[in-house]
């Protein structure tokens, strides 16, 4: 996650971290938790621990945990075209699930809030759409590293 993030960091707000995080959340449920929190540790010492890094805390998290919502049995189908959706959604909300925490950081009141997050919206725009032609990926990895993780344990 971290070095893709590194590598993608010419294009503004397209990265593969939505795509790893569902990924991994398919694939290994719960214990995605830690390579998404050795990502966000990785990503606070790559470059410092600052107010900008505290959202980062929570917000790969709450598309865990959408993806841990999820039925586990959906068709291929189905997950072909959901999973690009969520991962998104999650990419066109990335200013308003960073928002509350600037709010707080900075004294924002809701109006200023809603400001802040208006002026990042073309970079969210950007994120979701990218998100969304990336997500395209999930299900044929998913169906990848389950297979791998098979026969690794076999």
């Amino acid at each position: 996650m971290f070095c893709s993030k590194l590598i993608m960091e010419i294009l503004p707000n397209m990265h593969l971290l939505g795509v790893f995080t569902m990924l991994l959340t398919i694939t290994y449920r719960k214990r995605a938790l830690i390579p998404i929190y050795i990502y966000v540790l990785l990503n606070g010492l790559y470059s410092g621990f600052n107010l900008w890094w505290v959202p980062y805390t929570y917000i790969w998290t709450v598309l865990w945990a959408i993806t841990m919502l999820l039925p586990r049995n959906m068709s291929d189908r189905a997950a072909s075209i959901v999973y690009p959706i969520i991962c998104s959604i999650h990419g066109f909300s990335f200013g308003l699930l960073y928002a509350p925490c600037q709010a707080i950081m900075f004294g924002l009141n809701f109006r200023q809030m809603l400001l802040w997050v208006g002026a990042g919206f073309y970079f969210d725009i950007i994120h979701g759409v990218s998100n969304f032609a990336l997500g395209f990926l999930i299900l044929p990895l998913s169906k990848l590293l389950l297979k791998l993780e098979k026969s690794y344990s076999n």
